[in-house]
């Protein structure tokens, strides 16, 4: 199943600098790893934002919950998820 994924980061501005890089390296491991078992489809920055729009291709909507549960800036985000449906005038 393909879900559109659109995650905004906002990192507290008090948030210690050291726990601020451990998050981000992990999260950027996390997000190649994810990307590497063809999970994470696309990963698009959202231009002059701390945002993305990403493309998801999962089992269900259960494991779309999980991957994103997991990522280590999960608590920092608003995501909003949209289902993905073939349209009938797409080429491919």
């Amino acid at each position: 199943m393909l879900f559109a994924v659109h995650m905004t980061v906002d990192l507290p501005s008090d948030l210690d600098p050291d726990v601020r890089a451990l998050l981000v390296a992990t999260e950027k491991e996390y997000a190649h790893k994810l990307q590497r078992t063809g999970e994470w489809l696309h990963l698009w920055r959202c231009a002059g934002r701390y945002a993305n729009l990403s493309v998801f291709d999962v089992s269900d909507n259960d494991r779309l919950n999980e991957l994103l549960w997991a990522l280590p800036l999960f608590p920092y985000m608003e995501i909003t998820v949209t289902p993905l449906a073939r349209h009938p005038s797409a080429l491919h």
